[in-house]
């Protein structure tokens, strides 16, 4: 393979935007080579170059961006000297891309058929309509799609969003492209989505010897897709070398602080907590000189950091192994992460929330008249069924699931924005299940407060962040003097680790981290009993995630409140959580102490969730169970146990005729399923790490 032509090849690679303001240079010397049917990864936070390099692949820069100078070199050919006409052709038959968000790349006024025949009709000479046809549905079959047939005739709109990006996938895949670009093609969907997306994307590149360039944040991802890494920082490559040697000999400080981000199996948020970053990424036009990590680098020794440009360097006895780093010889890499203080395990009070039989249904009236006739032309969706827990003072729950499982219409309830349809929802003593937010006190409504997903779209943009925060301390009658009301919101800034001068700034001037900090200072204002984070860190970048996560069970800690966490990251979950609800089809089918949800007996839906995650540590080995077939509709739920259409475990006739018995296999350790409990007592560990990191 060492003497074959590299299918892709970036040579001193450097692009520019220009503005207004001047040049603004994104992408700065920059290499990558990549083999015949080789994967490989580019990681680094948001704004380190890594879509710019794979736009300028494509030769999608758009009007203002430039690829300055470097070649870009695909099967021998320079692509930056090709004209347009030559770059149509190559785009979509030998060189394709698969984006983050797929209906974007969709179009919503043609049919799937439509849209997937178009690529051989326009790339093969000779094609007829009905090849191109059965080819499109013989690809939707290898992406393993359901009914290739009915999906063929479908317009976007009516179908998932897996089965939308199994589309864009199957698209791409038509003309058997030598090199497939994917930028972060899973972060919208839902765990058991995503592992099947990876394995069709692995089982595809074996199949078609398809190279791949797989960018993404998740470092779990790049272990099970790809075979060599690239770590890219403030428009540079930082460190490269296959997975196995930067996942487990890393030699850049800021690879190894990615690592120091992640929630590994094994860590303790009281003993060990995530060591986020320090600092942010510089702007393009703000880089300091040599070591562009240098200000935020724990290593950083003034005079060999800074004396100037620092050039990728060999790491000796390493194969390709290659880091940006000037002191990379002198590093302890061995070393751990000093914690300066381990905070104290919180002792959980009395209970504040109490869940008992709480239903959520919602009717569908539909006036056809052959709904009428059929007598269903009122249909109900059980949104939520029979939901039974409580949660502590103190206490961090997770409500884990797949979209579609009721976690958000809960939410919703808890928040007064919807009433429930049966059953209580006890806070403090008071049942809030029927009465609406306009009908609620506001203490009430201040006792009860959410951190939402977006941080970009929950926040005034015409109002100072000072102004939002101080709106709140007003509204729930914390302070009412203006002099009271403005230091509260400085010491606010103070507790979630923002300068006191972002008082007067609007929420254009922060980053997405800032505003998700500006988000939990408001919703921490009115000194609420029960905090609902909905999703609060799936939007931003690894270390920024850590360090919200620490924030969020600093403030939780220090005012005793009750943290009711909403994900599909159970890596997070595992992390911060004191207890697990897990959620399938409107019911829950486990609940538990963490350590109970996260270790055998499990619910045969938690065991695929767990064998979901992606894990980026070479040492730990997985069983793979992937989910097939989507979630049902609420609206016609399966007889007997909901999950009985996917369990890889289904008995037989019982789980399509009865529901499921609750079990208790300890105190608050309870799992709705069939399967005897002597039977899911034996099955194995879904993750297996090596004796001396289960000992730790």
């Amino acid at each position: 393979m060492a003497d074959a032509t590299p299918i892709l090849e970036c040579r001193n690679l450097c692009i520019s935007y220009f503005t207004r303001a001047g040049e603004i240079p994104a992408v700065v010397d920059f290499d990558l080579i990549v083999m015949p049917g080789e994967a490989v990864g580019i990681v680094g936070e948001s704004g380190c170059g890594k879509s710019t390099v794979a736009l300028a692949i494509m030769q999608y820069l758009g009007g203002n961006g430039r690829i300055v100078s470097g070649e870009i070199r695909f099967m021998g050919q320079d692509l930056t000297t090709m004209s347009q006409e030559e770059l149509r052709q190559l785009r979509g038959s030998k060189i394709a891309m698969v984006y983050q968000e797929p209906m974007a790349s969709l179009n919503p006024s043609m049919t799937i058929a439509r849209q997937l025949m178009e690529v051989p009709l326009y790339h093969e000479a000779g094609c007829s309509e009905a090849d191109a046809r059965q080819r499109a549905l013989e690809m939707l079959a290898d992406v393993r799609l359901p009914d290739p047939a009915r999906i063929m005739d479908a317009y976007p709109h009516q179908i998932s969003g897996g089965q939308q990006q199994r589309v864009v996938i199957a698209m791409a895949l038509l003309s058997n492209p030598s090199l497939l670009l994917l930028d972060e093609p899973t972060t919208a969907l839902d765990v058991t989505v995503e592992a099947g997306i990876v394995q069709l994307v692995r089982e595809i590149s074996e199949r078609y010897g398809t190279s791949m360039i797989y960018i993404s944040h998740n470092l779990g991802l790049i272990l099970e897709t790809c075979d060599r890494i690239t770590v890219m920082y403030s428009g540079e490559a930082v460190e490269e070398g296959s997975v196995e040697q930067v996942f487990d000999r890393m030699r850049h400080p800021y690879t190894k602080g990615l690592f120091n981000s992640i929630p590994l199996p094994g860590a303790d948020k009281h003993a060990r907590p995530l060591m986020p970053i320090p600092g942010q990424l510089p702007l393009p036009h703000e880089r300091p000189p040599g070591c562009n990590f240098g200000p935020r680098c724990d290593h950083f020794r003034a005079g060999v950091c800074d004396a100037g440009p620092i050039a990728m360097a060999t790491v000796p006895a390493h194969q390709r192994h290659y880091t940006r780093c000037a002191r990379f010889s002198e590093i302890d890499w061995q070393a751990r992460p000093e914690v300066v203080e381990a905070a104290a395990s919180a002792n959980l009070g009395e209970v504040v929330l109490r869940v008992e039989n709480m239903k959520k249904y919602y009717e569908l009236r539909d006036p056809s008249l052959m709904a009428l006739i059929s007598g269903r032309s009122v249909r109900t969706v059980k949104a939520n069924e029979k939901l039974d827990f409580e949660a502590r003072e103190a206490e961090t729950v997770a409500i884990v699931g797949e979209s579609g499982c009721g976690k958000s219409t809960f939410a919703k309830v808890m928040m007064g924005l919807e009433t429930a349809t049966e059953g209580k929802l006890i806070l403090d003593g008071k049942d809030l299940a029927q009465t609406p937010v306009e009908r609620r006190r506001p203490q009430v409504v201040g006792h009860l407060q959410m951190v939402f997903q977006n941080p970009f779209d929950t926040l005034n943009p015409s109002h100072t962040v000072g102004g939002q925060i101080a709106r709140v301390i007003r509204k729930f009658g914390v302070e009412s003097d203006q002099a009271k009301v403005e230091a509260r919101v400085m010491e606010l800034l103070d507790i979630v680790k923002l300068p006191r001068d972002f008082y007067k700034r609007r929420p254009r001037q922060l980053s997405g981290g800032q505003k998700q900090r500006v988000g939990i200072a408001r919703a921490f204002a009115g000194n609420p009993r029960v905090v609902v984070a909905d999703e609060p860190v799936s939007a931003l970048d690894v270390s920024v995630q850590a360090a919200v996560s620490q924030l969020l069970m600093d403030i939780q800690r220090e005012n005793r409140t009750t943290l009711i966490f909403i994900s599909h990251d159970l890596s997070l979950v595992r992390y911060l959580a004191d207890r697990v609800v897990v959620m399938y089809l409107g019911t829950i089918v486990e609940q538990g102490t963490t350590d109970e949800v996260f270790a055998p007996p499990y619910h045969p839906y938690t065991e695929a969730l767990l064998s979901a995650v992606p894990i980026a540590d070479t040492s730990i080995r997985k069983k793979i169970i992937v989910l097939h077939g989507d979630i049902p509709s609420a609206v016609d739920p399966p007889s007997g146990c909901p999950f009985q259409t996917r369990c890889p475990r289904k008995l037989g006739a019982i789980c399509d005729t009865e529901e499921p018995p609750i079990r208790e296999f300890s105190a608050g350790h309870r799992i709705a399923c069939h399967i005897e409990p002597a039977l899911l007592a034996e099955m194995e560990p879904v993750i297996t790490m090596p004796p001396e990191q289960a000992a730790e």
